[in-house]
């Protein structure tokens, strides 16, 4: 009898270690545990790590993660606004808010992603669609001009921006996690990890560009011909006034020198008429040795005055 008993004693000792082993489960700090019976939830979720217990045999554990998870989208051709075809490439933050309704809808966290692709996917193109290019790329709204070319009025002016990237995202996430909400799934973040240009799109942005900033250019180069052209027409307006100015001068100048000659002249004259006319035979001399030569051949009149002092030599 004591060989049967000790050997009823083991199994019942090994049925017990089995039983508790199986029923026996802890729950990690990462983690969080539903239980379910014959595949159906039994009770809520158990988040609070610890040492819990579970029907054997009859019951088993779900575990499924309690961290922020990371969903990476596909780069999706898309079209803004203006239909501008661009690729966007998503990403976003979300977790398990509702263990059962999780497991109810989804079961594992594969079936959850390919949802949250679909969703976010969805409302991605939609948010795209509606909105400009220049919304989509830049993260600065209701910014002031800072160059020439953003001034009122000036090429390549891009206007206010109501709605920046930022905007754009929070609308993303504001109009996909309620239709998350009913699979047990919490949304927490999106946004776009890169945005890019079609190959034939980037041309014609790069050559748009180009075209802009050659008309900036050549606006430049119009005001500074303008410019150009008002100072050079300063400069000779200013050169004319000096002239005329220093012309006046010199007329002045000229005019006080012939009166004073006069005058010295006059009063010469008054005080030696025969000085004054020695003076004017030297001047008649030299005058004859200035223009005439051997090979002159000079014709005058009886009464011109270079030929009064030639007749008065012969008497």
């Amino acid at each position: 009898m004591k060989p049967i008993a000790q050997f009823l004693s083991i199994i019942i000792l090994v049925v017990g270690i089995v039983v508790i082993y199986k029923s026996a489960y802890v729950v990690y700090e990462a983690e969080q545990v539903l239980i379910t019976q014959f595949g159906k939830p039994v009770g809520e979720a158990v988040t609070e790590a610890g040492l819990y217990f579970k029907v054997p045999f009859v019951q088993e554990k779900n575990v499924m993660d309690k961290r922020v998870l990371n969903w990476d989208g596909r780069p999706n051709e898309m079209s803004t606004k203006e239909k501008t075809y661009i690729t966007v490439d998503t990403y976003g933050r979300w977790r398990i808010s509702d263990a059962k309704q999780y497991f109810l809808r989804l079961s594992n966290e594969r079936s959850a992603q390919s949802r949250i692709d679909n969703i976010l996917g969805s409302e991605t193109r939609s948010a795209i669609a509606n909105h400009e290019l220049i919304e989509v790329i830049r993260t600065e709204i209701d910014r002031e001009p800072k160059n020439l070319e953003e001034v009122e009025g000036a090429i390549g002016q891009l206007g206010k921006i109501e709605k920046g990237r930022s905007k754009i995202e929070e609308e993303i996430l504001a109009n996909a996690a309620p239709k998350l909400v009913e699979f047990g799934i919490e949304l927490l973040d999106v946004r776009f990890k890169r945005i890019n240009y079609q190959e034939s799109v980037r041309r014609q942005i790069y050559e748009r560009m180009i075209s802009e900033r050659q008309q900036i250019a050549e606006r430049f180069r119009s005001e500074g011909a303008g410019e150009a052209a008002k100072i050079t027409g300063s400069r000779e307006r200013e050169l004319q006034k000096i002239e005329s100015e220093a012309y006046r001068t010199v007329q002045e100048i000229q005019g006080d020198a012939d009166a004073k000659a006069t005058e010295i002249y006059a009063d010469a004259y008054n005080k030696s008429p025969e000085a004054v006319k020695f003076y004017e035979f030297k001047m008649s001399m030299e005058g004859y040795e200035t223009i005439l030569s051997e090979d002159t051949t000079l014709v005058l009149t009886t009464d011109s005055d270079l030929f009064k002092y030639l007749k008065g030599a012969d008497q």
